[in-house]
């Protein structure tokens, strides 16, 4: 029973939940359009932001012989920071004292050694004094061999992970309360093979635990004002990727694997190979500022990023790959693979 003088009425959908039509569509998508627009606006101006009295401020950096660690000291001391650049020999660290202004030093450094470290760290804590240490630039590094994971034997894999990874690990720990005290900057160098592995497996293995290092270090440090990036190169020709050597020792690697691995993956397979790599040494970037423009912003920028992916093989087909299922990712990366010998 309904009471008096109250009609029923059909219910009908109101017409603001209906589903737009194309014109609505449009709009949709235009305002859309307009947040992401507006997002990356708001983003590009707040990383213009720079650091005031980058002159005072003090950065020191591993690996600095050559490659990205020696092009970015010399860029940062055009800037007119202090750097404090590390490098693994005399001969090294003399060449960029020839390259740069009076105010870069130079130390010497093995990220392996403890002892090492300490000294180097002395050193700099003597030079920043109570100012503390703005930035730490990790990046420090080693290729062995882009050789098959069953092709190295155990003492290359604790070599690579001394350097690529504890060596990391061993310089942060030790630095970090001068990193502290200025409020400043880590910076570790990754790879994008940290982001989505697929070939040099123990390099690899490294990268990932220093993406992890990174991760877990700046979430510790978040209360204090410290910031933590990582630079994701892609493909770069610097020492480490230098064609001759890297095929030379990939020579090597396979002259000293066990006759019984060799059967099961065969010459034929590793002559496909080392043609392979060959070719994407060939292929790799000569241009390094994609790389130290990177790790300059971190160091320079208010808003430095957490991760900064250096490269367009990088950025438009490595870093859109690592989100695709793994299955697809997996064909993709291994379709022109040459197979082996004793293949199922």
């Amino acid at each position: 029973m309904t009471p008096e003088g109250t009609r029923h009425r059909a219910w009908r959908p109101c017409s603001t939940l209906s589903f737009p039509g194309e014109g609505g569509t449009l709009t949709m998508w235009l305002y859309l359009a307009a947040l992401v627009g507006l997002y990356y606006l708001l983003r590009w101006y707040r990383e213009r932001q720079v650091v005031s009295n980058l002159r005072d401020k003090y950065v020191f950096i591993t690996g600095c012989d050559s490659g990205f660690g020696n092009q970015l000291a010399r860029q940062l001391d055009l800037r007119g920071l202090r750097v404090l650049a590390a490098c693994l020999t005399e001969k090294g660290a003399e060449q960029l004292r020839d390259r740069t202004s009076d105010r870069l030093e130079t130390v010497i450094l093995d990220v392996t050694k403890t002892d090492s470290i300490a000294a180097a760290t002395q050193w700099v804590k003597e030079r920043v004094g109570d100012r503390g240490l703005w930035g730490l630039v990790n990046n420090a590094g080693v290729v062995h061999s882009p050789a098959y994971s069953e092709w190295l034997n155990m003492e290359v894999y604790v070599n690579v992970l001394k350097v690529n990874l504890l060596g990391v690990i061993e310089v942060t720990l030790s630095m970090l309360p001068l990193v502290r005290k200025a409020q400043g900057r880590i910076v570790n160098v990754s790879s994008i093979l940290g982001r989505i592995a697929f070939f040099g497996g123990v390099y690899c293995s490294s990268k990932y635990g220093v993406e992890a290092f990174s991760d877990v270090l700046r979430r510790e440090l978040q209360h204090f004002g410290v910031k933590i990036s990582m630079v994701e190169p892609g493909f770069f020709s610097t020492g480490m990727t230098n064609v001759q050597e890297s095929l030379e020792k990939l020579k090597q690697t396979w002259e000293e694997v066990p006759t019984h691995i060799k059967e099961s993956y065969g010459q034929k397979l590793f002559d496909a190979y080392y043609n392979q790599i060959k070719q994407g040494l060939l292929g790799a970037s000569t241009n390094l500022n994609l790389v130290t423009d990177c790790m300059e912003h971190a160091l320079t920028s208010v808003h430095p990023r957490t991760r900064y992916s250096s490269g367009w093989d990088a950025q438009f087909f490595f870093i859109p790959l690592s989100y695709l299922p793994t299955s697809l990712a997996d064909y993709i990366l291994t379709r022109s693979w040459p197979k082996p010998a004793q293949a199922v």
